[in-house]
């Protein structure tokens, strides 16, 4: 292993020891900062600087962001960075200058930063608990590889600060991808208004290490909602028609949220995934919610799946005389590649070393926020692609046993500083 091997390893093991969920990622943004720092970036941008704190979705109570900020601190973060994230303002934009910053491109590459309100594995077999670097905030697990995101971020920026590149890079670490809350705040910043090639970033998506997907497609514009529903308690079995039943509201929604009709245009899904309400069997419920979401291949499909599941929950409310606040946690367009990006990643991929396979397109069959800064990007006229890195993984995605196979991110850097470098040259 190279000592730049070994620093990436090192890097992202520390990564994974201390996960924290969107909108809480205070002492990953804190040690973030001290990698940049210690490189010496052009410019750099924490927290509220980085974001429009206005546009954030899904963002946290503030007992709950005050408990994630005691840990960081606990953990070493400064109280002077900790005291501007306040308020989970979260995450940091690198500005680094090549050759002609001024003449050249604007190139910006987002990784994601936070991780996941989940568990992780202490088996024997499982490596990070083998090797003693499982998560040390319980409850919490980067189990979607975004550890290895932010380690890749910074190992671009420390091989183009040492080789050299035409133009101006902006590293954006982005908070939330998980809620997907933080793209949206991030693209409305202003930060990215003049930048003319984007790449975005994921490892895994279960393709093998050495294989390079230049171009993921397939992105589901994604709706995240919450439902809250509003009755009257009552004594279960002395007065049980003086309570309007919160529960009952809430569970007619869900059987009928699965009775949407599909759409011929194309793929829609929706999911109930978290729901709940009431307080004891004797007690009818004045009190219910769903957590749910829509998706649909495109944005109009995801706009008509969420139309419908608004009426669902509104009707469902009404017909048990209850009422209902429904809130948008999170949402997410769909987006497409630019082809002559890809182009140029499928060519770098196919001469850098590790890589085996590269493939040009494979869908996602999923959603994700970095098409906000596609999007974006691609509206004031630039161009953008979403690039996988594969690594072998024991556990899929956002399982308690998923992990990263390491000899991926000496790949995932060498890819992406180097189709940096040739997008600098050439403006695809």
């Amino acid at each position: 292993m190279t000592p730049e091997t070994e620093r990436l390893v090192s890097l992202r093991r520390e990564f994974h020891r201390r996960p924290e969920p969107a909108w809480r990622e205070f002492w990953t943004t804190a040690r973030i900062v001290e990698e940049l720092d210690a490189i010496g970036v052009d410019d750099l941008f924490v927290g509220p600087d980085v974001l429009d704190a206005e546009a954030r979705m899904g963002t946290p109570d503030a007992d709950d962001l005050e408990a994630w900020i005691d840990h960081a601190r606990e953990a070493g973060a400064s109280d002077d960075l900790l005291d501007r994230l306040a308020g989970g303002t979260t995450g940091a934009i690198a500005v680094l200058d090549g050759e002609d910053p001024e003449g050249g491109p604007t190139i910006a590459l987002r990784v994601d930063i936070d991780g996941l309100p989940r568990a992780e594995s202490d088996a024997g077999d499982h490596v990070p608990a083998a090797e003693g670097f499982r998560s040390e905030n319980d409850g919490a697990m980067h189990a979607c590889g975004h550890d290895a995101h932010a380690t890749i971020g910074i190992g671009v920026i420390e091989a183009l600060k040492e080789r050299g590149f035409t133009g101006q890079l902006k590293v954006l670490f982005q908070p939330a991808e998980e809620v997907v809350g933080g793209a949206a705040p991030m693209a409305e910043s202003g930060h990215i208004d003049d930048v003319d090639y984007l790449l975005a970033v994921h490892i895994g998506l279960d393709h093998p290490t050495g294989e390079v997907v230049a171009g993921i497609e397939g992105f589901l514009a994604v709706s995240h909602f919450r439902a809250e529903f509003a009755g009257e308690p009552s004594h279960a079995g002395g007065h049980p028609a003086q309570g309007r039943n919160a529960v009952q509201a809430m569970a007619a929604a869900v059987q009928n949220l699965y009775a949407i009709p599909r759409h011929e245009a194309g793929a829609t899904r929706v999911n109930a995934g978290d729901v709940g309400g009431g307080t004891a069997a004797n007690i009818v419920p004045e009190d219910a919610y769903i957590e749910g979401e829509v998706r649909g291949e495109t944005t109009a499909l995801m706009e008509y799946m969420r139309e419908k599941a608004d009426r669902v929950l509104r009707n469902a409310a009404e017909m048990h005389d209850c009422s209902v606040e429904i809130e948008t946690k999170g949402e997410a367009p769909s987006a497409t590649n630019d082809a002559a990006l890809v182009d140029l990643v499928e060519a770098v991929a196919g001469t850098t070393d590790g890589v085996e396979s590269v493939l040009r397109h494979d869908d996602l069959g999923g959603s994700e926020d970095a098409t906000y800064l596609m999007r974006h990007v691609q509206e004031q006229g630039g161009k953008a692609a979403y690039v996988c890195v594969g690594t072998d993984h024991p556990g899929g995605h956002h399982t308690a046993t998923f992990d990263v196979d390491e000899a991926s991110l000496p790949i995932g850097v060498s890819v992406l500083a180097d189709a940096i470098r040739q997008v600098g040259e050439h403006r695809p």
